[in-house]
């Protein structure tokens, strides 16, 4: 007998993208619809919870509609309703939780929280239908920087982590004090095409007994003193020099951590994740340096490395292939830990 197909509707608005998804299978997309809140929080030169919380009870409606209409469903033909229930901003966080709770009560659907970094992970499977755990793979988000051992779906030992600031962060910062705006990432990897990364020598910080851990806060703090000294010296700051260097210190420190992790506990699968794992320098640097070793990469496309609801949809099959299930008391918890529930 045909196992039945299983359809699941997803939402994600842990930060500041409304995000609904029509996942089949856990690797068929039929729909991924994104609201993005970028122009808005560009004013502030970050994101706003407040004003983030309030633009996803907006959006969630007609996002959540559009997802469906593009995959030419019904609420009635889901499986099951999946959301984003942790970690990211509480206020962002809970919008999505009630939106999903009122669907699965309403429809008498199975509802099953997810965990946002799980998501990012499982956005490899989606366009990677030969990619099964176990494999290493390394998340750098704007929030999050974690070098994670994938043991099964659904079952992560996070072995190395960041100390301070997450890589995206450190973007964000730089960006900023090199007058480039928010949101960094991007504009960093952009301005770095025309730089010199090895003009300024800026540190790359190891963490004392705990070889897989990072720390970027020294970094961030590097580049700001290189600015502040420049500027009391009256010396021209040259900004793409500045960004391919500061680009380049990230990079050696992540592709060094996680090369050494994947020899070490013996894989030949390496995976990126996250909105960082969208940077050209960072992919170039891993196909390179996998490919001397022999080692097998996968990565996301860009649109997949950002928060989308694709990602929770995955994530969200191999939960319910399990048999996790949540309860009507499922609440937002900005905090939470890989590996809880």
């Amino acid at each position: 007998m045909m196992e039945k197909d299983v359809y699941i509707l997803a939402i994600e608005s842990s930060c500041d993208e409304t995000a609904a998804a029509v996942v089949r299978n856990g690797r068929d997309v039929l729909s991924n619809v994104i609201f993005s809140q970028i122009e808005l929080h560009k004013l502030y030169g970050g994101v706003v919870p407040e004003i983030a919380s309030r633009k996803h009870i907006e959006k969630i409606n007609q996002v959540i509609e559009a997802a469906l209409s593009e995959a030419g469903m019904t609420l009635d033909e889901m499986t099951a309703i999946a959301v984003t229930y942790g970690p990211g901003l509480v206020g962002a966080l809970l919008v999505g939780v009630a939106e999903a709770k009122a669907i699965a009560f309403a429809k008498k659907k199975p509802l099953i929280g997810v965990h946002h970094i799980e998501g990012h992970i499982s956005a490899n499977y989606i366009e990677n239908k030969q990619l099964e755990p176990p494999f290493a793979c390394l998340v750098v988000s704007g929030g999050h920087t974690h070098l994670v051992i994938v043991k099964d779906y659904g079952e992560y030992e996070i072995v190395g982590r960041t100390r301070d600031d997450a890589a995206g962060e450190a973007f964000d910062k730089v960006a900023r004090a090199i007058g480039l705006g928010y949101p960094g990432g991007p504009k960093i990897d952009k301005l770095s095409k025309e730089g010199n990364p090895d003009a300024i020598s800026f540190p790359r910080a190891k963490v004392e007994n705990a070889e897989y851990d990072f720390s970027f806060s020294g970094l961030k703090s590097a580049v700001l003193n290189y600015l502040n000294s420049c500027e009391m010296k009256g010396e021209e700051v040259n900004r793409a020099d500045v960004a391919a260097s500061f680009q380049k210190a990230v990079i050696d420190v992540l592709a060094e951590h996680a090369l050494h992790a994947v020899k070490e506990y013996g894989f030949t699968k390496l995976a990126i994740a996250g909105g960082v794992a969208s940077n050209s320098s960072l992919r170039e640097r891993f196909q390179k340096e996998c490919a001397l070793r022999k080692i097998e990469f996968y990565y996301p496309s860009p649109v997949l490395c950002t928060d989308n609801a694709a990602m929770i949809g995955a994530a969200a099959y191999y939960e319910y292939k399990k048999g996790v299930r949540s309860g009507f008391d499922l609440n937002a918890v900005p905090g939470l830990k890989l590996g809880e529930r």
